[in-house]
């Protein structure tokens, strides 16, 4: 008698391998749409221009090879997403970080190599943090 008890009342609560699979599921979907959005604010947030961007401001598109290697990825095993530039293969180091936060690089004019201070010009950061205050409303109804 005892036991049926336990049992109906156990009916009466979550299942908790249903919650726990409609939460990751909608935390991928949540994530995965919040990656999207801030890839896009950083894309757009790049102007396509002649000279360089002035420092403080998102780099400048002269080729485009940052602004198409954009990419965001659900990462499942740390249940996040990872927002940001492919790694591209240069010889002058790694660009996409050094526009992001600034540092020595090398310039290649007219066959002459020289070692040049870029100064930051932001663009994954300020992209993040405009699309911060959509992840909540996102988070709205989306465990079903």
């Amino acid at each position: 008698m005892l036991g049926m008890r336990i049992s109906q009342a156990k009916a009466g609560f979550f299942d908790r391998a249903a919650v726990v699979n409609a939460t990751t599921r909608a935390e991928r979907k949540v994530l995965s749409r919040f990656g999207a959005f801030v890839r896009q604010r950083a894309r757009t947030s790049m102007k396509r221009r002649k000279i360089p961007s002035p420092p403080g401001q998102p780099p400048a598109v002269q080729v485009g090879l940052l602004k198409q290697h954009l990419y965001f990825a659900w990462d499942g095993v740390r249940r996040s997403v990872i927002i940001g530039p492919a790694r591209l293969n240069q010889k002058a180091g790694d660009v996409p970080p050094t526009l992001e936060y600034g540092g020595p690089a090398v310039v290649v004019r007219r066959g002459q190599a020289r070692r040049v201070l870029i100064a930051p010009r932001p663009y994954m950061r300020p992209a993040f943090a405009a699309e911060q205050n959509s992840l909540p409303p996102l988070w709205r109804n989306s465990i079903r």
